[in-house]
Parts: structure tokens; C-alpha cells; sequence
């Protein structure tokens, strides 16, 4: 397959939880890059779903709790994004379902996996949903699979996505955990998606590769005065006792908070900015937003 300016494309590319956050992000810049893609989902008749095959994807029913699901859903692809949500499953079944993954992407002869991961990259640091992906990433490069990982460290949605409880945790407990002047490293979601679509544009420099994502480094003291001059007004916020919080999430955030507070590693943004130079910063992605809702709403 060739793109409009003749650069060819060696196959499709198949996108583990396509209608997630990530997932949809990658899809979107494959698609605008020239790849065939094929979404993978456990509801292809879902909103997200239906969103993806109207933009040009090939939707496919597979679990990632089903290996016998997968395998069909793999069988000729060249290449394979991947990501597991530990928030929605757990942490076992995260690693469970990264396993599958990986034994399916194998029996498929998958040339190219790139994994969406997160955390700093070591091991055992005692915040779990960064293990997990340790793990997962291991499993991937024992069964021998080309594989370039992405650690985004923090996503700007996080600020907005009622999801994320934003008004609750970043504004609130996060800060208080980690310290409000603390800096963190951030990376949009679409520039993820972007950044993703590009490894698997020129898999011979990014193979092997373990990428720590940050495309602005920002305290949540300074995304707070950020939000005020972008929006005129402060975000909003919920106090809530840690206790409480970690009774509706769990204790995986908070753990991974107070590591944040005290341990130090690299947040360059300059391999970020190499790959996409556009990158947005929290500024720029904020008037973004914030233009794009107003827009929404004049509809």
C-alpha cells in the first residue's frame, strides 16, 4: 500500500483497546498517515467503534481475556499498538492481558509491536501499574517480537477528563501527596497517538527503543496558574481525604504520588520534541481545548 505521496506501507497495523483513549489517538494518526488499521474491540457495535470504522478503520471483535479472540484478530497484520488499562481490570488481569497479547502478536508473526506503557522504566519501583508494564514489556521481547515501548509519564487530559476525576486528584490529592511545586513531565494524548503512528513509519530507528515521553515540565502550582491565565478563573477543586480517595481508586495513585515526591529520573522533553517537535506544551494544549469546547458549544 502506498500513501498519497507515494511512501509505502508494508501492511495493516492492528490496535489493541482502539476505542480507549490511546488507543483511539493512534488509530486516528494511522489512519491519517496512510496505514490500514485494525481496530480491535470488545464492542464493535459501540459508539467508539462505529467512530473509528466511519473514519476508515477495519473494526474487529477481539478480548484481550480471550487469546483464541485475538489470534484471528492479529492473523496478517504487520504491525500491532498495544495497550492495557489496569484502572478498568486490575493489575493481574493487566499482565494476563498483555501476556495474551504478546503470545497472539507471536503466532501472527507481528513485525512491529509498539507498546504503550508507562511509568520511568525500572524495575520494582512499588507503584503497580508501572511494574505490570515491566513485565508485560519482558514478555513481549522473550517471544523474540520487534518492540518499541512508550512511557508517557503524566497525560494534560488528566487536568480535564472527568474520567481522571480531575477536580478531585490532580487539583487536590495529587498535589498534596507530591507536592504542589513538584515538577511533572506531560504529554497530550493525540501527540501520544501521533508519536506512535511515527515508530511505526520508520520501525529500523525505533525498534529496541524505551521511550520516556514528556513534551512540557510543568509543577501542578504552575499548571494551576496556567489554567487561570488561559481560562480566567482557577480550577476547580474537591477536598477529599486520601483515606476516602483511595476507598473509590484503590492505592495504586497515591503510592505512585508520594514516589513522585522524593525519587529522581530524567523528564527531558528533548527525544520527545526530536520525534514530534510540535509537541504541545500544557499551554498550548489548554487554549486548545478551551477553544475547541467553545466551538462545541456555539454548535
Amino acid at each position: 500500500m502506498e500513501t498519497p505521496s507515494g511512501e509505502h506501507r508494508p501492511g495493516a497495523v492492528a490496535v489493541v483497546g482502539a476505542t480507549g483513549r490511546q488507543g483511539a489517538a493512534v488509530t486516528r494518526h494511522l489512519l491519517g498517515g496512510g496505514w490500514r488499521v485494525r481496530a480491535l474491540t470488545r464492542d464493535p457495535s459501540g459508539l467508539g467503534a462505529r467512530a473509528l470504522q466511519r473514519l476508515g478503520a477495519e473494526v474487529r471483535r477481539a478480548d484481550s481475556e480471550d487469546i483464541g479472540s485475538l489470534r484471528p484478530a492479529l492473523a496478517g497484520v504487520h504491525g500491532l499498538f498495544t495497550v492495557q488499562n489496569p484502572m478498568t481490570s486490575g493489575l493481574e488481569a493487566e499482565v494476563r492481558q498483555g501476556r495474551n497479547v504478546a503470545q497472539a502478536a507471536a503466532d501472527a508473526g507481528v513485525s512491529h509491536v509498539v507498546y504503550g506503557a508507562a511509568g520511568v522504566g525500572q524495575e520494582s519501583t512499588g507503584v503497580g501499574s508501572w511494574d505490570t508494564k515491566v513485565v508485560v514489556a519482558q514478555r513481549f521481547r522473550e517471544l523474540g517480537l520487534p518492540l518499541t515501548v512508550l512511557r508517557p509519564m503524566a497525560f494534560m487530559e488528566l487536568m480535564t477528563d472527568r474520567g481522571y476525576y480531575p477536580a478531585i486528584s490532580v487539583w487536590h490529592v495529587m498535589p498534596r501527596l507530591m507536592g504542589e511545586s513538584r515538577p511533572v513531565g506531560w504529554l497530550a494524548v493525540d501527540d501520544l497517538g501521533a508519536i506512535a503512528a511515527r515508530m511505526f513509519a520508520d520501525p529500523g530507528r525505533w525498534v529496541g527503543q524505551d521511550l520516556g515521553l514528556v513534551a512540557d515540565v510543568r509543577s501542578i502550582e504552575e499548571c494551576r496558574g496556567i489554567w487561570r491565565e488561559v481560562t480566567g478563573r482557577a480550577p476547580r477543586g474537591v477536598p477529599m481525604p486520601t483515606l476516602l480517595f483511595e476507598r473509590f481508586v484503590g492505592t495504586d495513585l497515591t503510592t505512585m504520588w508520594r514516589w513522585l515526591r522524593t525519587e529522581q529520573f530524567s523528564m527531558s522533553t528533548t527525544r520527545t520534541r526530536e520525534i514530534l517537535p510540535g509537541a504541545l506544551t500544557v499551554r498550548q494544549w489548554l487554549e486548545r481545548t478551551r477553544g475547541r469546547r467553545s466551538a462545541d458549544h456555539q454548535r
